[in-house]
C-alpha cells in the first residue's frame, strides 16, 4: 500500500497520521530508498513562480500549447494525458497555480476512500484539479462535480480542457463568486448537500464559504473538506475554526456578530490583493453565521508545492452535531 494513502485511511479509521508515515519513511530508508515525502518534493517541479503568476495571458497560451501538441489526439477522452500536458507547460514554458502531483494525489486517494457522490470545488483556475478530480469523483461512483470560478477566462479554459479529457458531462463548471454560486446551487435545488468540498480560491473566503455551507444545511456528518495551501501562503483563520471545539465556536459566535465579508486578520497585503478590492464581496444580504454545533476531526497532512515549497492540505472531517440543549442552531 502507498505511503500517502495510508495516511488518507488513517484518518478515517483514527490512526496516527504521524505514526503511519514515521513507519513507511523508516522502511523506506531500510530499502536504501528516500522517504515518500521527499521523493515527491524533488518530482520534476514546476518553473519557479513570478511575482504576477495568473490572470496575465498564460492562461490562453496554455491552451494553444495543448491544441499544438504533436500528441494532441492522444489527450482525447484521457484525462491522465491532459493532466500530464498541463504539467508539462508548467515545467517547460510558464508557472500555473495548479495544485499539482504531490497535493494532487492526497486528495485523489481521499476521493478514493470517500467515494463522494457530490464534489465541489472553490476555485477551478485553468481545470487542473478539475480535471484530476473530476476523473477520480467519477471512477468512485459519483454523480456530479461542481467547479465554482469567478474568473471567465480561467472558465472558458478549463470547459474547454474538461472537453478535452471526457469529462464534459460529469463536471459543471459555475461561472462566478464562490459565496453567490453556493447560494444559488442550493437554493435551486441543484445540490442538497455536499459530500467532498476542496477549497482552493481566494484565501480569506475559506472560512466565510464553510460557513454559508454550513448555514444552507449543505455539511452534514460525513462530509470532507480538503483546504490547499493551508501553509503556503498559509490560512490561520480556516485552520483555527476546524480545529476548534463545538463549545469554542459557539463562545466565539455568541461574542461575534454575523459577518458580511472576509475577515483578512491574519492573511499578508499580497494575499488580500490577489483578486483587487473583494474584502466585502461575500452576499451583502445574507448575514453569515455558520453552525457553531458541527463537530469537525481535522487533520494535516504535509505535502510540497508543484515548484518544491512546502506546503499541506488540511483534510476535516464532520462526524456529527452536537444537539445538546444549548445548541443555538
Amino acid at each position: 500500500m502507498a505511503p500517502l494513502r495510508c495516511c488518507i485511511r488513517c484518518i478515517f479509521r483514527g490512526e496516527s497520521r504521524y505514526r503511519v508515515v514515521e513507519r513507511d519513511n523508516l522502511l523506506h530508508k531500510q530499502k536504501g530508498l528516500q522517504p515518500a515525502r521527499e521523493m515527491r518534493a524533488v518530482d520534476r517541479p514546476y518553473l519557479p513562480k513570478p511575482a504576477v503568476h495568473g490572470d496575465d495571458g498564460r492562461e490562453i497560451e496554455l491552451l494553444r500549447y495543448i491544441y499544438n501538441l504533436p500528441n494532441f489526439e492522444e489527450l482525447r477522452g484521457s484525462p491522465p494525458n491532459v493532466i500530464a500536458a498541463i504539467d508539462q507547460y508548467a515545467r517547460q514554458k510558464n508557472y500555473l497555480m495548479n495544485v499539482g502531483s504531490a497535493k494532487g494525489s492526497i486528495v485523489t486517494d481521499l476521493i478514493a476512500a470517500a467515494k463522494p457522490k457530490v464534489m465541489v470545488e472553490l476555485g477551478g483556475y485553468v481545470g487542473y484539479s478539475t480535471v484530476l478530480f473530476g476523473d477520480a469523483a467519477r471512477r468512485a461512483g459519483g454523480e456530479v462535480y461542481y467547479s465554482l470560478e469567478r474568473n471567465p477566462v480561467f472558465v472558458a479554459v478549463s470547459r474547454m480542457l474538461l472537453d478535452l479529457a471526457g469529462l464534459g458531462d460529469f463536471v459543471k463548471v459555475v461561472t462566478g463568486t464562490s459565496d453567490v454560486s453556493l447560494f444559488n446551487l442550493k437554493s435551486s435545488g441543484m445540490i442538497s448537500h455536499i459530500d467532498m468540498l476542496f477549497l482552493d480560491h481566494y484565501k480569506p473566503a475559506y472560512v466565510a464559504d464553510l460557513k454559508l455551507c454550513e448555514q444552507l444545511g449543505m455539511i452534514l456528518p460525513g462530509s470532507v473538506l480538503a483546504a490547499d495551501n493551508v501553509i503556503s501562503p498559509g490560512n490561520p483563520p480556516y485552520l483555527k475554526y476546524v480545529r476548534s471545539s463545538v463549545e469554542e465556536k459557539r463562545a466565539t459566535a455568541a461574542n461575534s456578530a454575523p459577518s458580511r465579508g472576509y475577515d483578512v486578520d491574519g492573511f499578508s497585503t499580497t494575499v488580500v490583493n490577489r483578486y483587487g478590492n473583494t474584502r466585502d464581496k461575500a452576499l451583502a444580504a445574507v448575514d453569515i453565521f455558520g453552525n457553531p454545533n458541527l463537530i469537525y476531526e481535522s487533520r494535516l497532512v504535509n505535502s510540497f508545492e508543484p515548484t518544491g515549497e512546502p506546503d499541506g492540505v488540511e483534510i476535516t472531517r464532520c462526524v456529527g452535531i452536537d444537539k445538546r440543549p444549548d445548541s443555538k442552531l
